[in-house]
């Protein structure tokens, strides 16, 4: 019932005010979690085998940084305008954007930024080390010999290059087909490593002699002469004219000698020179098929270049090896043994066995083999011995009391044949001889164990010159920790290509250029996982204005006298570059 008391004769309504601050009341004493800032790994740097940092270095690129982008390449690896276009690309392989739509063009990112550096002349601004005493030799301008120079430049080793040919580069001036990378692009990137102080010498083949002498000038020598020997089939009539060595052909046409094939062409193999040596041959004019004893799903080539290869017209022809060649009017006629899958190993790969005695006859104009190369002399082989050998992950280490170190670097020691994990083969020699001129021989595998990249194998030259990268947690960003909400289905950009009746008219360059704005869009998808791109989520969450953002290298910190571990900022980054703790007493 209302009352009937007149409004005038009820009491004022009195609201508190108070007149200080309540900054005194530190509400942060209450919190028992503490939530603080923690950048991670992201699983694309730690796929990387040269460890670049490729969360940093796409974010950097949809900020429009691309000179610090590219400059943040050139600290793990001297080599981006090459491995933008030659790199079979793992890291796209384990980017956690494929489980939310499809993973970003790490690779073509690469590639613009060298691209971008090149146009504009762009110099990189990376410091030296201080001067060293102590000076090395390197044997082969491949990219391990070049990287390892280069990486040991920047610790302020002085170095001499040595290579037998007349330009340096290696298997990627006489290897690599002109459609996959052009020369120009290459001369580029010698040139940098030229201008920061390594020093080329070629026409200088190396014996055993030169290095008995070399030993007497050098603190320490790294072997990085790859494997440019090929391995032959070891059948009958595999001597008979027109059947050739497959990089030897691919070195013939680097160097200028092209050929005219007609007819058809018969590739044996299933790795990067078999796939390379057809699909030049198919520009030459040939029909060519790739002969294989395995399953195509089995081939070493990178699953990219095989699929380019179907699309240009190279058949692919399965479980079947070569057993004799033989001669017969002007033609060769190959004997091929079928085979069938007898079980799977571990990785899936088939383990294969003769199909009885079934049997087929091709007839070819030309045949390549192209079945592995070795080294091509035996005293490039690693050492058998156990005593005063370190065996790291990509490089060989010999090190004996009043004798120069001898490193073994590049296909002589990496677990993968392949141009990235040459570089990483140089960068660890660089850094495990720095160790052992420093730190002696037992500290070797602690102190690059500290700067693995995630779990390993890749090394961070960055964290091991103790740079902003070291700080961070070596635990790897999984899919499942990134807070997804805050991102929006995008396709990958389409990289431009040439059309397939234009690619196989000349040896030009297939993959185009891509413009700046694409390069942004591409690099906008990155999640950056693991890294703080300053989105403020924190900050706008955050119930008791506790981040305050500052100055700092960080560019926020948590106010803990009134934080009280809710945890609301760190389930809303959306990138896991949070962690909320226990609060320690």
């Amino acid at each position: 019932m209302a009352s009937k008391e007149p409004l005038t004769n009820r009491s004022p309504l009195v609201i508190p005010c108070s007149y200080l601050t309540t900054e005194g009341n530190k509400t942060g004493s209450w919190r028992f979690l503490r939530p603080q800032y923690e950048e991670k790994t992201s699983p694309c740097s730690a796929a990387c085998p040269s460890g670049e940092d490729i969360a940093r270095i796409q974010m950097l690129t949809a900020q429009g940084s691309f000179k610090e982008a590219w400059e943040t390449i050139l600290v793990e690896n001297p080599f981006p305008g090459v491995c933008g276009r030659v790199c079979y690309h793992p890291c796209e392989l384990q980017c956690n954007r494929r489980e939310f739509d499809e993973p970003v063009a790490i690779h073509t990112i690469e590639r613009f930024l060298a691209d971008t550096a090149s146009r504009y002349e762009l110099k990189f601004g990376l410091d030296k080390l201080a001067a060293k005493k102590q000076k090395i030799a390197v044997i082969g301008s491949g990219p391990s010999g070049l990287a390892a120079a280069y990486f040991l430049a920047l610790l302020g080793y002085e170095s001499d290059v040595f290579e037998a040919l007349a330009e340096p580069g290696g298997v990627l001036r006489w290897g690599i087909p002109l459609y996959r990378l052009p020369p120009h692009i290459l001369n580029e990137e010698v040139s940098r490593l030229q201008d920061f102080g390594v020093r080329i010498h070629c026409d200088k083949p190396v014996s055993q002699n030169f290095l008995k002498e070399a030993k007497k000038s050098y603190d320490a020598i790294f072997l990085g002469c790859g494997h440019s020997q090929s391995l032959p089939l070891s059948i009958p009539g595999e001597g008979l004219p027109g059947v050739e060595d497959g990089f030897h052909f691919l070195n013939k046409i680097r160097r200028g000698d092209i050929p005219t094939l007609e007819g058809t062409v018969a590739v044996i193999g299933g790795g990067n020179t078999a796939i390379d040596a057809a699909r030049s041959a198919a520009r030459l004019g040939a029909k060519v098929m790739v002969i294989y004893r395995r399953r195509q799903q089995d081939m070493r080539a990178f699953a990219e270049e095989v699929e380019m290869a179907l699309e240009e017209g190279i058949e692919i022809r399965e479980l079947e090896t070569p057993v004799e060649i033989a001669s017969q009017k002007g033609d060769l006629l190959v004997t091929l043994q079928k085979m069938r899958v007898a079980q799977e190993d571990l990785q899936g790969k088939a383990r294969i066995k003769p199909l009885g005695r079934k049997r087929e006859k091709i007839r070819v104009q030309h045949l390549f083999i192209a079945v592995g190369n070795t080294a091509a002399e035996d005293w490039y082989d690693l050492p058998s011995k156990t005593r005063g050998v370190t065996k790291l992950n990509n490089c060989v280490l010999e090190h004996r009391s009043r004798e120069p170190v001898l490193v073994y670097g590049g296909d002589l020691a990496a677990s993968i044949k392949s141009v990235v994990h040459a570089v990483a083969s140089g960068k660890e020699a660089a850094m495990a001889l720095d160790v052992l001129f420093k730190e002696g021989p037992k500290a070797m595998e602690s102190r690059l164990k500290s700067c693995l990249v995630g779990e390993g194998p890749s090394l961070s030259m960055e964290i091991y010159l103790g740079g902003p990268r070291a700080k961070r947690n070596h635990s790897i960003v999984s899919y499942e920790s990134l807070n997804t909400d805050y991102f929006r289905f995008a396709p990958a950009i389409s990289r431009p290509r040439l059309l397939r009746e234009e690619r196989l008219q000349s040896f030009a360059e297939i993959n185009l250029k891509i413009g700046g704005s694409l390069a942004i869009r591409e690099a906008e998808r990155c999640f950056n996982c693991g890294l703080c791109n300053q989105c403020d989520n924190c900050q706008l969450f955050c119930p008791e204005i506790a981040v305050i953002r500052d100055d700092n290298p960080q560019g926020r910190h948590i106010n803990y006298d009134y934080c009280k571990g809710c945890g609301l900022c760190v389930v809303e980054c959306p990138r896991n570059a949070m962690v909320l703790e226990e609060e320690r007493l």
